[in-house]
């Protein structure tokens, strides 16, 4: 029986409640035929949200769970470069770039501001659909943690969310009640940035009267006992300027 406060378990119990259903797709796209064109494709394998803007795009990301996002580039306002940007602050979904211009030097920059992929106008629709499927594949095999009874595994790591234990190689790291908290919140949301603030809401419970340096001493405790384990990954990333995520073993550098 799963004994973690409800705070922590943010989208991991979110997503097992919908992993029968359709994985969701934002398309973001000013015009209404290609969004209608893209639906028709689609609407038959996944479940469709659309937006005609880039920022009600980064709204509905804020409110919904999303899957994949299909982007266009040339938009009025912000264009597609500038909404994966400013979704790559704050999020991993994958970001599939979609448009009418197949300079390679147009491909580059869209890599450069965080998408995954690249799909020039017109497409053919199965390649359209091959495409979003792959995206969520990878996203799946290389984010989310293995789970069995409350024990979620990640390569020499291991989490026992019922004893509230950590073990590296099976050697027990000793983390203390909050460093436990941060370390599961950040796992089971690995697609999630955390500010400060947030963990000082989620773990603590406050974030007007505990200094946010709190957490830094936390993360910095949690990785020195990772260190000395010698452990392959450390699975607490810094995202300069915003927070702290979940580093996946592949994604460690």
């Amino acid at each position: 029986m799963n004994n973690q406060p409800d705070h922590l378990l943010t989208n991991y119990n979110r997503g097992c409640d919908i992993r029968m259903k359709k994985e969701r797709i934002l398309i973001v796209d000013d015009e209404w035929n290609m969004r209608h064109l893209l639906k028709i494709n689609l609407s038959p394998y996944f479940h469709l949200t659309e937006a005609a803007s880039g920022q009600e795009a980064l709204t509905l990301l804020i409110k919904e769970r999303i899957d994949v996002v299909i982007l266009d580039i040339m938009m009025p306002d912000m264009d597609g470069w500038e909404v994966c940007k400013k979704i790559r602050e704050t999020s991993q979904v994958p970001i599939l770039m979609l448009t009418a211009r197949g300079d390679v030097k147009d491909k580059v920059q869209g890599f450069d501001v965080g998408a995954d992929d690249y799909l020039v106008k017109p497409f053919e629709p199965e390649e359209l659909v091959a495409r979003v499927k792959a995206l969520i594949r990878r996203s799946a095999a290389s984010s989310n943690p293995i789970q069995t009874e409350g024990i979620i595994k990640i390569a020499d790591l291991k989490i026992d969310q019922n004893e509230r234990q950590v073990f590296v190689k099976d050697c027990p790291l000793g983390l203390t009640p909050k460093e436990f908290d941060i370390l599961l919140l950040l796992v089971l949301n690995p697609k999630t940035i955390f500010t400060r603030n947030m963990l000082l809401d989620r773990v603590w419970g406050v974030h007007d009267v505990l200094d946010i340096r709190t957490v830094d001493t936390h993360v910095k405790n949690i990785r020195e006992k990772f260190r000395k384990t010698g452990l392959s990954f450390n699975p607490i990333k810094t995202v300069w300027g915003r927070g702290y995520k979940f580093q996946a073993p592949e994604e460690d550098q």
